[in-house]
């Protein structure tokens, strides 16, 4: 074989370890996530730090608010077409950066391996692109991170929208319609010992909730 063949068939093979390495290699396992692979879930860390960094307007950082964990979960429970779809996702963020660099030194890395401050500009590129489409996939992933974010009991204490502990009144319409979740089946049968109605205990129409009002229990902050 001449010398120029192996030479093309050495840088062949080179150029391939190098994509290889970039797709799958240097990924730690994440100790919280059992759906995403170790390469997406390093995506949703970094993403979730640059979209909702330490020290901002609300005090837990986006990995401090579990969105990994939320994400790794709400992938397992969508379609497996949906699933898919967001797996692209995932990989045109990590690696988009080959055609749209991050300023700076070191720019054309996977958007894990960016410093902080690349990440968030990376992010701002695709929020304010002129394309449509990098826009719109834009919006995905923060709608993805988003939901996690506010799903953070911490988060949602701090914004005042965690909600309150409701014991609802005990009406007719219990005894006909099973509550969410159940089967019409677990009605319990008539004078079977329930509960007797009281309707008299419901608020008045209009009356607002006291803001001082005792937060639903898996709401409440946790004494350390």
């Amino acid at each position: 074989m001449p010398t120029w063949e192996l030479l093309g068939a050495g840088c062949l093979v080179a150029l391939l370890a190098a994509l290889a390495y970039r797709l799958w290699g240097g990924y730690p396992a994440h100790p919280e996530c059992r759906v995403l692979a170790p390469r997406e879930a390093a995506l949703i860390d970094a993403a979730a730090e640059a979209l909702y960094p330490p020290g901002g307007a609300v005090p837990p950082s986006g990995v401090e608010a579990g969105i990994p964990a939320y994400t790794d979960h709400y992938v397992a429970a969508v379609p497996a077409g949906t699933r898919r779809l967001m797996r692209l996702l995932f990989l045109a963020f990590e690696h988009a950066t080959l055609l749209f660099p991050a300023p700076g030194r070191g720019g054309f890395r996977r958007f894990s391996a960016l410093r902080p401050e690349q990440q968030r500009a990376v992010l701002e590129g695709w929020r304010t692109s002129r394309w449509f489409l990098r826009r719109l996939l834009f919006t995905s992933l923060r709608a993805i991170l988003t939901m996690g974010y506010f799903a953070h009991p911490p988060v949602l204490r701090a914004l005042g929208l965690a909600p309150y502990a409701i014991t609802p009144p005990r009406v007719e319409a219990d005894l006909w319609f099973p509550p969410i979740g159940h089967q019409v089946e677990e009605l319990p049968p008539a004078g079977a010992g329930e509960a007797p109605l009281d309707p008299a205990h419901r608020p008045p129409a209009g009356e607002p909730l006291a803001l001082d009002a005792p937060l639903h229990p898996d709401y409440v902050e946790r004494s350390a």
